[in-house]
């Protein structure tokens, strides 16, 4: 597999997100993103932005539905895909774009934070009762974590705080991830 097309890019989303559904039934999102660099000058004691880079980004499938559900126009993100540069000519002119198909998107939690929820269609499958112990995590032998238990009860439950769709701050269930008063 060619690894030197996939990139990680940084930035602010620019646009709203657009969805649609291909002719074949494929849902697919979209949206541009900016990714800025910035530098230390020195000379005037500021941090000064550099030249911004802009990508467009394309989703599909489920990650479509979820960019349509979680991400909005002006939040930090973080997207990993696959870098396609585009080139046409229009009145004698060429133009270029870089656009992403994007494998993965999610919030710069550098910026902030964010409240992830599973999709059902996501959610992790049990193993059956003759499959192998697991190789890590808590219970692999030189774990960090030694034998200590990890039960629920040890956990103090915290109020936590996010900022819906509307700006205003709502309580989160930290047992379940919904919204406070949220209709189920």
């Amino acid at each position: 597999m060619n690894m030197g097309d996939f990139i990680t890019v940084r930035g602010f989303v620019a646009t709203d997100i657009t969805t649609s559904t291909t002719p074949g039934g494929v849902a697919t999102a979209s949206f541009r993103i900016g990714s800025t660099g910035r530098r230390y000058d020195r000379s005037s004691g500021a941090w000064v932005d550099g030249h911004t880079n802009w990508f467009r980004v394309q989703g599909y499938r489920q990650l479509a539905g979820n960019l349509g559900c979680s991400i909005r126009k002006g939040q930090p993100v973080i997207v990993v895909g696959r870098l396609r540069m585009r080139s046409w000519e229009k009145d004698g002119r060429i133009y270029h774009s870089a656009e992403i198909d994007a494998e993965s998107v999610g919030h710069d939690l550098t910026l902030g934070s964010a409240n992830f929820i599973r999709t059902v269609k996501n959610s992790p499958q049990t193993a059956p009762d003759d499959a192998l112990p697991a190789e890590d995590g808590p219970e692999a032998a030189g774990s960090i974590f030694g034998d200590r238990d990890f039960a629920e009860e040890d956990a103090a439950p915290e109020d936590v705080m996010v900022e819906d769709v509307n700006g205003d701050y709502v309580s989160v269930d930290t047992e379940t991830g919904e919204l406070a008063g949220s209709a189920a």
